[in-house]
């Protein structure tokens, strides 16, 4: 989120050195004005949005309603996150929920692609374990869940990522986005890349999206490793 000065309100340009007197003893005496009203009753000033002049009260009543507005546009900011934030907790409460009352590695599996499709109507998801025999899992969706060898040479690619270990979001190489999603590769604008385990050791979830700009990297990362961590203990489990 950024926020911008409100117009009016911004640092204005360097006093000239012939008027920095003048400034100089106004701010040294700010009650200047009080002690001389027909003085400040006789300034005019330019108006903000046109041509005409305004007394310098009247230019004080603009820039209060123009930061008025700006300080009301960054509560509706933070109001806005606030809501998405309680979305995603509640999101992540349902997976919690669909993850304890799994009693098996297939069912934890399951239990993570039905959450992600359904709570977080994540469609493109792949779960990647190196190591896993798919027999362990039967039942689970085979385009949500890549069992690989543990040296599968593809993961090698990922070494950025595990060394990190931190979710990372944004576009990833075509080399990833193949090894991840396969035929439907081309489909895929950004991912969001959770590796699970310290430091990728149990491998990776990988979200994906058509949309270009859904996941991109300056986005925040907290609740994807919420996501992780519940995911990585949850198969730690039975593993």
């Amino acid at each position: 989120m950024t926020t911008q000065p409100a117009r009016g309100a911004s640092l204005a340009p360097a006093v000239p050195a012939e008027e920095a007197g003048i400034a100089n003893y106004l701010e040294k005496h700010p009650e200047f004005f009080e002690r001389n009203l027909g003085v400040l009753a006789k300034l005019r000033l330019p108006h903000l949005r046109g041509g005409t002049t305004i007394s310098l009260v009247e230019r004080q009543v603009e820039v209060l309603r123009e930061r008025q507005g700006a300080s009301e546009e960054r509560l509706a900011e933070f109001i806005r996150v606030a809501r998405a934030n309680d979305v995603l907790a509640d999101k992540i409460q349902r997976l919690s929920r669909r993850l304890l009352g799994a009693g098996s590695l297939q069912a934890t599996i399951t239990a993570i692609e039905a959450s992600l499709r359904e709570d977080f109507d994540s469609v493109n998801s792949r779960l990647v374990l190196p190591g896993l025999d798919a027999a362990q899992a039967p039942g689970v969706p085979e385009r949500f869940l890549r069992a690989v060898p543990a040296d599968e040479p593809a993961m090698r690619s990922f070494e950025t990522l595990f060394n990190g270990g931190k979710p990372r979001c944004g576009q990833v190489r075509d080399i990833q986005r193949d090894f991840l999603f396969g035929d439907e590769a081309a489909t895929i604008g950004s991912v969001a890349l959770v590796p699970l385990g310290d430091k990728g050791s149990l491998g990776l979830l990988a979200v994906g999206s058509s949309d270009l700009n859904r996941f991109h990297p300056g986005m925040s990362t907290e609740f994807l490793a919420r996501m992780g961590e519940l995911i990585s203990d949850s198969i730690l489990r039975f593993r």
